[in-house]
């Protein structure tokens, strides 16, 4: 939604597509135009945007029975922004070759604020001339565009590492803000010196806030790092590659899911050291006193 927003409102003409019936009616009273399948919207656009959660949802919106394949015009540029497996990424580029049409491999980062100002970071792959097409809209999604190459594969390999980061930084925060309420530290001041320390990260800068006021609304879920560390699991089993640490991690994102925090804000992985050592969590705020 944040992307296709701000796209709207850099002038170009933007189709939406989503399952949620109202999804569709907040974006046409944003004054986007709506397609009911990805079928239906292929009628009415040359560059695709598919920002979807798994690869299986990559699947149905591409090959389902109202996928987007066998509708979309011959010459058309799939942009694949969703996580999955290198391995996946390259053959989602075979079969939309041999549809005739155009993929450009390109995860994203940044969150849905930057999202909505159309501020994100893309990680692509792919063929300069997929590159050329999809340039209106890589221009008005994203702050910086890299362009890693011309295989397919490469931006989806990229974003794993990313990936690998991000989730052991956050379950690492996590760890760290538990330790410190465990010792009787107050979680406020924790945050105030590790972030002048340098002990801080980008995640514990931006995450530790979530969890000091007590809200996990999510603005991206426990489900996202059990996905995303299981798939840098298994592309380290198809190298035959260790990663011990990102094991650990999604460990502790599984437990959090485990007991029943999967769709929370992933700052709730926390929660984990609140039932195994008993500390006592941050409260939400509450704005007239009243319980």
């Amino acid at each position: 939604m944040g992307t296709a927003t701000a796209l709207l409102e850099q002038g170009m003409t933007v189709t939406g597509c989503d399952v949620s019936p109202s999804a569709r009616r907040a974006f046409e009273d944003a004054g986007g135009q709506c397609a009911a399948t990805p079928a239906e919207l292929a009628a009415h656009c040359d560059i695709v945007l598919l920002v979807v959660v798994n690869a299986d949802q990559v699947e149905q919106v591409l090959f389902g029975d109202q996928g987007l394949v066998g509708h979309l015009a011959p010459g058309s540029v799939v942009l694949q922004c969703a996580t999955v497996a290198p391995s996946i990424a390259r053959r989602l580029g075979e079969r939309l070759a041999e549809a005739g049409l155009a993929m450009l491999d390109a995860p994203i980062s940044g969150g849905a604020a930057k999202a909505r100002a159309g501020q994100l970071s893309v990680m692509a792959s792919g063929t300069s001339a997929a590159f050329d097409k999809a340039s209106p809209a890589l221009d008005g999604m994203a702050a910086t565009v890299y362009r890693l190459g011309e295989e397919v594969g490469i931006g989806s390999s990229m974003k794993l590492v990313n990936q690998l980061l991000a989730g052991v930084h956050i379950a690492t925060a996590a760890e760290a803000l538990a330790l410190g309420i465990r010792l009787g530290l107050d979680p406020e001041t924790v945050y105030e010196v590790i972030t002048h320390s340098a002990g801080n990260s980008w995640m514990f800068e931006n995450r530790v806030p979530h969890i000091l006021k007590g809200d996990y609304t999510p603005l991206s879920a426990v489900d996202i790092f059990v996905k995303d560390l299981n798939i840098v699991h298994e592309t380290g089993r198809e190298l035959a590659m260790p990663t011990p640490v990102a094991a650990s991690a999604l460990q502790q994102f599984t437990a959090a899911k485990g007991a029943g925090f999967g769709r929370e804000d992933d700052s709730a992985v926390i929660k984990v050291y609140e039932r195994l050592s008993g500390i006592t969590l941050p409260e939400a705020a509450n704005d007239d006193g009243e319980v």
